[in-house]
């Protein structure tokens, strides 16, 4: 017989109670997610009604708050072990400007087994093989937060710290265990999805081609050194740089050509996205007043008549209907605690933006997440939620929500002014320079200066471009073109 023996194993656990994992849906859903959600809740749940002349019961949900939920993510009714996934420990460089080095391709998704997507969008898509892998709830919570940060053509345009911060306060996480699962998520399909960049897409795909494919390895090459060279089709620097053979380049470079620089082209992700604004701001006498879309309070009720039922009925009739009752309760006040965050968020980028409803870009103030959510009393995750893919309708126009956030640079009298609002005015000084003699970034530099705006070149250069303007030699070869014809 066999000593007894004292074992002592570690595991992390998850284990989010469920109304706390609908307030966060919720919140996180636009105006037509919210529509679709709440439509199957309702089909799925006899105590829901949904109707606009629907006679409400005196039932009223408990009120609860998200800060007091969130609180309680450690709390569940029943809490289940998940095995530490285990990652290769190379040093990651997080920064969108290097290169990430991915282990290879992992054949867990072969196209035999993802259905056809050719009408899902790339979340749609990534969502579901994130449901067939062998993810712990811990990684699919961070995959999901992952997937849920992608522009339409599938690149991650958030920081590591931006989706860590996304998890707080439920979910606290290191950053090397969301590198770890993000390459785990650019190995799914399409290879290179949650890529920083283009050239980091097109850096993980060749990782991902099999061993011994032709040209792969001069192509990883000129992709990490010479992306630039590539992008400007400059055979010959490419050739002297490298020093490979002509046959050998063109077999690289036909390599790179035959690979996707955009993961979600061939996907339908702008299906039903319509602009449409889940909040409407309008100047009252003095005021700007902020009103969230009807259909963002859709006209639910609890069910009278399963209610009365209820009262009268006992054994496994009674737990049904008891579950489904305590799952609407929970619905209803979810969504209200959804709309109150909401507008208390919005209400408050529109008292501070206030200066650009009236005068537009060029009177943008500085804003982070961080200053509404001390304004509001919540976490900034929940600022980021809330702000995330709705849309405000105002009389300049209709801006998703975080259109209103912008950093700053300083000003030389030691304030600070929006970035948004210091592009705005780039974009007017060379709307206004000499189109024979267009402005050099040095020279708009200055001339912020002597406005007040400490700008570097560096700097002008980096908004420039984030504006689509070229560099005053292409502005002034543009000029040229445009007078000779």
């Amino acid at each position: 017989m066999a000593n007894p023996s004292l074992q002592l194993r570690l595991s992390q656990k998850l284990a989010l109670a469920p109304q706390l994992q609908q307030a966060i849906r919720l919140l996180q859903l636009n105006r037509i997610e919210l529509r679709d959600y709440i439509q199957e809740l309702v089909d799925a749940n006899p105590l829901l009604d949904q109707d606009e002349n629907v006679q409400q019961t005196n039932e009223k949900p408990e009120q609860v708050s998200l800060e007091a939920e969130m609180a309680e993510t450690r709390k569940a009714e029943a809490e289940q072990d998940f095995p530490t996934e285990e990652y290769e420990t190379e040093q990651w460089q997080a920064d969108t400007d290097q290169w990430t080095e991915t282990a290879g391709w992992s054949d867990d998704f072969s196209e035999r087994q993802i259905a056809d997507t050719s009408s899902a969008s790339l979340r749609e898509h990534l969502l579901a093989q994130i449901g067939l892998a062998h993810f712990s709830e811990l990684d699919a919570a961070i995959a999901t937060a992952i997937i849920y940060a992608l522009d339409d053509d599938g690149f991650l345009k958030d920081s590591i710290r931006d989706i860590r911060e996304s998890l707080l306060p439920e979910l606290a996480v290191e950053d090397d265990e969301i590198i770890a699962v993000l390459r785990r998520v650019q190995r799914l399909e399409p290879v290179g999805v949650a890529s920083r960049d283009p050239g980091e897409c097109i850096w993980v795909q060749l990782r991902a081609q099999p061993a011994g494919t032709a040209g792969v390895d001069l192509a990883l090459r000129l992709t990490r050194d010479f992306l630039k060279l590539v992008a400007a089709n400059a055979y010959e620097d490419m050739l002297r740089e490298t020093g490979a053979t002509s046959e050998s380049l063109k077999q690289a470079l036909e390599l790179i050509r035959s690979l996707e620089p955009r993961p979600g082209a061939r996907f339908d992700n702008r299906h039903d996205e319509y602009l449409i604004p889940d909040v409407f701001v309008r100047l009252d006498g003095e005021q700007w007043v902020t009103t969230l879309s009807p259909e963002s309070n859709p006209s639910l009720s609890l069910n009278k008549f399963y209610i009365s039922l209820l009262r009268k009925s006992g054994g496994k009739d009674a737990d049904y209907l008891r579950g489904r009752l305590q799952e609407a309760r929970w619905l209803l006040s979810s969504l209200e605690l959804r709309n109150r965050t909401l507008l208390k968020v919005s209400q408050c980028i529109v008292d501070t933006q206030k200066d650009f409803l009236a005068d537009g870009e060029i009177a943008m103030k500085p804003l982070i997440l961080k200053d509404v959510a001390e304004q509001v009393g919540v976490h900034e995750s929940t600022v980021s939620r809330a702000t995330t893919r709705k849309y405000m309708l105002t009389p300049r126009g209709i801006f998703e929500l975080k259109y209103f956030f912008s950093s700053h640079v300083r000003t030389v009298n030691g304030g600070i002014i929006s970035a948004t609002a210091t592009k705005a005015r780039i974009q007017l000084l060379i709307e206004n320079e000499p189109p024979a003699r267009p402005l050099s970034d040095q020279e708009i530099s200055q001339l912020l200066r002597e406005t007040g705006i400490c700008a570097a070149r560096r700097t002008v250069a980096k908004y420039r471009e984030s504006l689509g303007i070229g560099s005053s030699s292409e502005r002034r070869r543009a000029y040229r073109r445009t007078a000779e014809f």
